[in-house]
């Protein structure tokens, strides 16, 4: 018998589209989706995730509550939201993103205009597949200043610096935690379940701090 692997996402890559026409789409789409769309340079991305996909998105993201809780840091989650730029015609929208360092000014916010509002700290791309659009040019130019990629197994830490992402081993956002360690958690999930893990993982990291 031959084994069939679930995939965790597709991406289906459209060319040759304009910025009004992404934007219409957008609107016609509305906010209750399942699809993650990304556009940069005339190309779109179509992103429909599924359980292993979101499951790895929902578990860093109660990780990444802990972490907030055990640093006392405040946090506001914005989710998948829609990030576009019309000056810049580059639109995307994370698996996951929040606002940590600038939570205080966006916390009675029920929108987000990037135009006055400054973008979410730290945004998160779950990876299985490889994306068909540059994240890196679409987060960079609306100026996200950390940005995690997560592709099954390992977690990478990005910095924005002077316009590029450079990767490293730290977030600054929770200094000495090894949040690269991440992963392995998640994976604990998968056999002790995700609030037992959870409990460890808060354990874990108040050993750190």
């Amino acid at each position: 018998m031959v084994a069939i692997s679930t995939p965790a996402e597709t991406r289906t890559l459209l060319e040759n589209i304009s910025w009004q026409t992404f934007k219409a789409m957008l609107a016609d789409m509305g906010s209750s989706r399942n699809t993650r769309l990304a556009y940069e340079n005339g190309r779109l991305e179509i992103l429909t995730p599924f359980m292993a996909h979101e499951n790895s998105n929902r578990v860093i993201e109660g990780f990444i509550g802990v972490l907030c809780e055990k640093l006392e840091l405040e946090i506001k989650r914005s989710g998948s939201l829609t990030l576009t730029r019309d000056d810049l015609e580059r639109g995307g929208e994370p698996d996951s993103s929040y606002y940590i360092q600038n939570e205080y000014r966006v916390i009675n916010n029920e929108k987000i205009d990037l135009n006055i509002d400054p973008p979410p700290d730290l945004v998160l791309e779950v990876e299985y597949s490889k994306p068909k659009v540059d994240k890196f040019k679409i987060y960079a130019a609306i100026g996200i200043p950390e940005f995690w990629r997560f592709n099954g197994s390992v977690l990478r830490i990005y910095l924005l610096n002077d316009g590029q992402y450079i990767e490293v081993e730290q977030s600054p956002t929770f200094g000495e935690v090894p949040v690269k360690e991440i992963p392995r958690f998640i994976q604990e999930t998968r056999i002790n379940g995700e609030m037992a893990t959870t409990r460890a993982f808060r354990a874990w990291v108040r050993e750190q701090v």
